[in-house]
């Protein structure tokens, strides 16, 4: 019975945390509803029954996080950076970041949107076949992107070098590519860099760099552990444009 009652009061917490956490965003909504708009909410139950499940949702997703995917990214992270094969971390990055970022549903959504809207402007064919090779070369080159991004952070926290230069570096060469690359592109290369940094790819590529800096002597979790989500948002503003120049 006290076990049960453990448990009860854990998931009673999880639930109160996210619920807090969504309660700003409630707030916000529910105040232009009905002070600015001032008509009622349209299909308040579904509302409601969606808000609860959006409560539920979190609170097991932050949960699962916690319980899984940080301990497995740090532990591999520590793992790789004892067996001491730079060749064998590099290859795991390289996979951890192509294969999270190919499984994150805002990437699916983007790539197809943007397909569609080429598709529209006359740049592909309006057939599903050309349809679908756009959005799945676009995932692709995003998904290449990230995976050699987060090689990139890693070769970075290993040699110690400052993240700052890496990023100033990469931002301007996003910029001198956006003056080469066609105009239909660049929107959707810079939204890339924003949909790669979704609810799969942050905890696994985080909990790797900090595994990864907790396992190198000299190495601070908090200075260099931090930083492959601004490198995995960065490389792909750069190749969509490239593709986009290619395509």
């Amino acid at each position: 019975m006290d076990e049960f009652f453990k448990i009860a009061k854990g998931l009673a917490r999880l639930l109160m945390d996210a619920a807090r956490d969504l309660l700003p965003i409630v707030v916000v909504i529910a105040f232009f509803q009905a002070v600015v708009i001032r008509e009622p909410f349209p299909n308040l139950s579904e509302i409601l029954i969606g808000t609860a499940l959006v409560v539920l949702g979190l609170a097991f997703f932050v949960r699962g996080l916690e319980m899984g995917l940080f301990p497995l990214g740090e532990a591999m992270a520590q793992a790789f950076a004892k067996k001491g094969s730079l060749l064998w971390l590099m290859g795991f990055a390289f996979a951890l970041g192509f294969g999270t970022t190919v499984a994150e549903p805002a990437l699916i959504a983007v790539a197809a949107e943007a397909a569609s809207t080429a598709a529209e402007g006359g740049l592909i064919g309006h057939d599903q076949v050309s349809l679908d090779d756009y959005a799945y070369g676009l995932r692709m080159t995003v998904a290449l992107s990230v995976g050699i991004a987060i090689v990139i952070g890693v070769v970075r926290i290993i040699k110690g070098w400052p993240i700052q230069w890496v990023i100033v570096s990469g931002y301007l060469c996003i910029v001198a590519l956006t003056f080469f690359a066609p105009p239909e592109i660049v929107g959707i290369a810079y939204d890339s860099g924003g949909v790669t940094t979704s609810t799969i790819t942050v905890p696994l590529v985080t909990a790797l760099g900090v595994g990864l800096a907790t396992s190198i002597r000299g190495r601070n979790p908090m200075t260099d552990g931090f930083g492959l989500i601004a490198l995995a948002s960065l490389t792909p503003m750069m190749f969509v444009m490239v593709y986009g120049m290619v395509y």
